[in-house]
C-alpha cells in the first residue's frame, strides 16, 4: 500500500507550477468574501463540465468495448453481443497494470485525495496527480470494473480548485474551502443535486460547517448543478415514482433497516480490506493483480451483468422492477463481491455509488420482509429502497446530512426526508460506536494515518519541534570542571547549559544554579555529576502533542532537540512555555477559522 505523504511541500511539484494571478485581483479575492464566492462559482462550473466529460468518456468506452447502444447503461444489459466480451474487465486489468507499472517508475509519492489534502496538507493538491487518478478511474470503470466515477469527479474538481487557490496564494483556511468547493460542484453535477453536493463538501471534505464556508460552497454546488442541467438535463436524476404517506408507525421498521445497513456496511468495508490483504499476501506482482481481479469479475458477470461498472442502470432497474427475493439476494452478494474484488485487486475508484446501489437492494429485501410481517401496513418497496440506499451509503461513505438531502432532492417529500434523517442518524451512531470509521478514514487508519475525517489536523504536524526550537543555546563539554563552568557561566547568565560528550553527542543538561549549590565544594570535579535529563530528548519531526507528552514525563521546563537517537547531535532547545504558547495560538487561529472570523 502506498505510504502517506508527510510534508505538504511535496504535494505541489514543478509540474504543477504556473503563473500567479495579478496582485490586484489576488488581493481582491483574499480580502473579500464576495470575491471568494465569485471564484467558487467558476470552480463549480469547471467541476460540472469535467464531470460531464468524464461521464461521457466512460459511457463511450462502454459503448466501444461492450458494443452496447449509446443510450444503454452497461449494468442494465441482460447479456453481451458476444460471450467473450465478459472478459473485458480482465483486459482492462492488464491495461491498468501496465499504467501502474509505468507510474511506479515515474512517481514515487502517494496520490493524495481531497480528504487527506484538507486534513493534512492545508488543501494543497497536485493537479497532475489528480489527472492520474482520473485516468486510472476511467480505465477501471470503462472496462467494467465495479467502481464508481465519483473518485475521479471529486479528485479533479478539488485538484482544479486547489490549483486556483495556489494561483491566488490563498490562506490555509481558504485553500481548504476551495477544495471543498471543487468537490461540491462535482457531486452536485453528478447527481443533479446542489444540496447534496454542498453538504458532501461540508461533512466529508471540509469537515465542518460555518458561516464563512456557506456562501462559496453553496455557490459552487449550484453552479455545478446548473451547468449539468444546461448540458444534459436531468439525466442523472433517480426517479422513485410518486411518494406515499409516512406515519409514526413507519419509523420503527426504518430504524431496524438502519441498524441492518450499519452491519452490512461494516462487513463491506472489512470485506474490501480482507480482499486487498489476500491479493497482497498472494505475492502476485502489483501490475498483474487487476488482471486477476478482472477474471474474477468476469465470472461474476456471467451470473449477472448488473455487477459491472458503477451500477447506474442496475439501480434504476432495481427501483422500477419488483425482483424476486432470490434474485435480490444474489445481486446483493454478487455486487458486494464485485466491489471488494475490484478495489482489492487494484482497480481505481470508490464505493460511493456502489453503496447507493447495495443499499437500494437491501431496502428492497427489507420491504419483502416488512410486507410478510406487517402486510398492507408496511411502506412500499421504493420508500424502503430509498431508506436502505441512504443508510448504507452513510455506513460506508459517511455524511448523514449529505444522504438526507439526496433523498430530499430525489423525492421533494419532507415526511420521507424526515424518515430518512432518523434512519441515517441511527446508522451513523451505530457505525461510529461499533466500528469508528468510514471507508476513506478506515483506509487511512490501515496505513497508519490517524485521520477520522477532513478536520484540519495538518497544522499540528506543521507545528513541529524542529520549527519551534531555538538554536542559540549554551553548551559545554562533559569534561568541563566546575571551576571552569562557574567562570564561563556566572549566576544569571543562563538558566541551563547543554552538555555534550567527547564525540559531541548530547549527554544531559546542567541547571546553572546547581553548580553554585552549597553542597558543591570540590570545584575540580567535572559537570558530569550534575547532569539531568540525559535520557529525555526531543526530535525535530515530533509534533506539538508528542513533545508535550515528553515534557510531562520528564518534568522539565526545557528539553534538548537532537537529530536522532543514535547520533544525538544537538540541534537546539525547546522550552515547554514556548511550546504551549505556540500551540494555544494555533488552536485560537483554528477556532477563528471555524467561526469565520477574519482577525
Amino acid at each position: 500500500m502506498d505510504q502517506p505523504v508527510t510534508d505538504s511541500s511535496t504535494i505541489i511539484t514543478a509540474s504543477d507550477g504556473g503563473s500567479r494571478v495579478p496582485n490586484r485581483l489576488r488581493a481582491l479575492v483574499r480580502a473579500n468574501e464576495i470575491g471568494i464566492a465569485a471564484v467558487a462559482v467558476v470552480i463549480g462550473a469547471i467541476a460540472g463540465l469535467l464531470v460531464i466529460g468524464i461521464s461521457a468518456a466512460a459511457q463511450g468506452l462502454h459503448v466501444l468495448l461492450f458494443r452496447i447502444d449509446p443510450d444503454e447503461r452497461l449494468s442494465a444489459v441482460s447479456g453481451f453481443a458476444t460471450p467473450s466480451l465478459v472478459y473485458m474487465p480482465a483486459l482492462g486489468g492488464l491495461f491498468l497494470g501496465l499504467v501502474l507499472f509505468i507510474l511506479s517508475r515515474w512517481r514515487k509519492r502517494a496520490l493524495v485525495d481531497p480528504i487527506e489534502a484538507n486534513a493534512l496538507h492545508g488543501g494543497r493538491m497536485s493537479l497532475s496527480d489528480s489527472i492520474v487518478v482520473v485516468v486510472q478511474n476511467l480505465i477501471s470503470n470503462g472496462f467494467g470494473a465495479s467502481v464508481g466515477l465519483e473518485a475521479a469527479y471529486t479528485q479533479i474538481g478539488s485538484g482544479i480548485a486547489s490549483r486556483i487557490g495556489i494561483a491566488f496564494e490563498l490562506r490555509r483556511s481558504d485553500m481548504r474551502v476551495f477544495v471543498g468547493c471543487g468537490a461540491a460542484g462535482a457531486i452536485a453535477s453528478a447527481f443533479n443535486a446542489p444540496l447534496t453536493g454542498a453538504f458532501y463538501a461540508f461533512e466529508l471534505i471540509i469537515g465542518t460547517y460555518s458561516i464563512a464556508t456557506l456562501a462559496p460552497v453553496v455557490a459552487a454546488a449550484l453552479s455545478g448543478a446548473l451547468v449539468a442541467r444546461l448540458f444534459i438535463g436531468n439525466e442523472y436524476l433517480i426517479d422513485i415514482g410518486t411518494p406515499e404517506a409516512v406515519g409514526a408507525a413507519d419509523y420503527p421498521p426504518a430504524i431496524a433497516l438502519a441498524i441492518l445497513a450499519a452491519g452490512i456496511g461494516i462487513l463491506v468495508m472489512q470485506g474490501v480490506t480482507r480482499t486487498e490483504g489476500l491479493f497482497r499476501r498472494s505475492r502476485i506482482p502489483l501490475p498483474l493483480r487487476p488482471a486477476l481481479g478482472g477474471l474474477a469479475l468476469a465470472g461474476l458477470a456471467t451470473i449477472t451483468p448488473q455487477v459491472l461498472s458503477a451500477g447506474h442502470g442496475a439501480m434504476h432497474m432495481t427501483f422500477d422492477i419488483d425482483l424476486p427475493l432470490t434474485a435480490l439476494m444474489l445481486l446483493l452478494v454478487a455486487k458486494a463481491l464485485a466491489a471488494a474484488i475490484s478495489i482489492g485487486s487494484g482497480f481505481r475508484g470508490g464505493l460511493f455509488f456502489a453503496s447507493l446501489f447495495l443499499g437500494t437492494i437491501l431496502g428492497k429485501l427489507f420491504a419483502i420482509a416488512a410486507f410478510t410481517v406487517m402486510g398492507e401496513d408496511a411502506l412500499g418497496a421504493p420508500i424502503y429502497a430509498l431508506v436502505g440506499m441512504s443508510t448504507l451509503a452513510v455506513a460506508i461513505i459517511g455524511g448523514p446530512l449529505t444522504m438526507t438531502f439526496l433523498a430530499l432532492e430525489m423525492t421533494g417529500d419532507l415526511p420521507i426526508t424526515a424518515l430518512v434523517l432518523a434512519a441515517v442518524a441511527v446508522t451513523s451512531v451505530t457505525v461510529r460506536k461499533t466500528f469508528g470509521y468510514s471507508f476513506a478514514t478506515w483506509r487511512f487508519h490501515l496505513r497508519g494515518e490517524n485521520i477520522r475525517g477532513a478536520h484540519d489536523i495538518g497544522w499540528i504536524r506543521n507545528l513541529s519541534v524542529g520549527r519551534m526550537m531555538r538554536r542559540d543555546l549554551r553548551t559545554a563539554s562533559i569534561d568541563t570542571t566546575l571551576k571552569v563552568f562557574r567562570r564561563d557561566f556566572p549566576l544569571g547568565s543562563a538558566q541551563r547549559v547543554v552538555i555534550t560528550d567527547r564525540s559531541d553527542a548530547y549527554a544531559g543538561i546542567v541547571l546553572v544554579p546547581d553548580a553554585y549549590g552549597e553542597t558543591v565544594t570540590d570545584l575540580d570535579r567535572t559537570v558530569a555529576d550534575l547532569l539531568r535529563f540525559a535520557d529525555a530528548m526531543l526530535f525535530p519531526q515530533m509534533n506539538a502533542r508528542e513533545a508535550s507528552r515528553l515534557f510531562d514525563l520528564a518534568e522539565s521546563e526545557a528539553l534538548v532537540v537532537v537529530d536522532g537517537a543514535d547520533t544525538k547531535k544537538v540541534l537546539g532547545l525547546l522550552t515547554e512555555s514556548h511550546l504551549l504558547r505556540r500551540y494555544a495560538e494555533e488552536l485560537e487561529a483554528r477556532r477563528r477559522e471555524a467561526a469565520g472570523e477574519t482577525a
